[in-house]
């Protein structure tokens, strides 16, 4: 069985391609996971990408995935800021995790400057809108890779 890559997104995010398009893009996120599977499949890896506006069912999907996935891409949202709770679950986690979000968050207002994942997050990936995803799966297909020693 192919390794599995689990993609989360928090809150608002199944809002993408109307919130905000000049700040997140006109991408939706049906078009981003489309992309995503075409990636996972050229890597032989299988995608598991989720969206949720609920903490707990985003802190719920850390947990399983420690047990069910090789790395996980987590966009958390406005969660960022605000979750210690999926913070302290991604640190129960003994594999690749990159944190994605579509804009800088350096660049936009001051709340938004601190986040609670990426001191346990492997990477960041910042500011490069729905490209991002793109490209937090490449890294992540890579560390899964050299973790298993392909």
């Amino acid at each position: 069985m192919a390794e599995k890559i689990m993609v989360l997104n928090g809150p608002n995010l199944n809002m993408l391609g109307t919130r905000e398009p000049e700040i997140y893009g006109y991408d939706t996120l049906a078009d981003i996971e489309g992309r995503l599977r075409e990636r996972a499949a050229a890597h032989g890896l299988e995608l598991d990408f989720r969206q949720t506006n609920h903490e707990g069912e985003l802190v719920a999907w850390v947990q399983e995935a420690r047990t069910t996935c090789a790395g996980v891409v987590i966009n958390p949202a406005a969660y960022t800021h605000t979750s210690v709770a999926i913070r302290d679950a991604l640190v129960a986690c003994d594999f690749p995790i990159v944190e994605l979000h579509l804009s800088n968050t350096h660049q936009r207002e001051t709340f938004r400057h601190h986040s609670y994942v990426s001191a346990v997050a492997t990477g960041v990936m910042s500011g490069f809108g729905p490209h991002g995803y793109e490209l937090a799966f490449e890294a992540i297909a890579r560390m899964v890779k050299d973790r298993a020693g392909s």
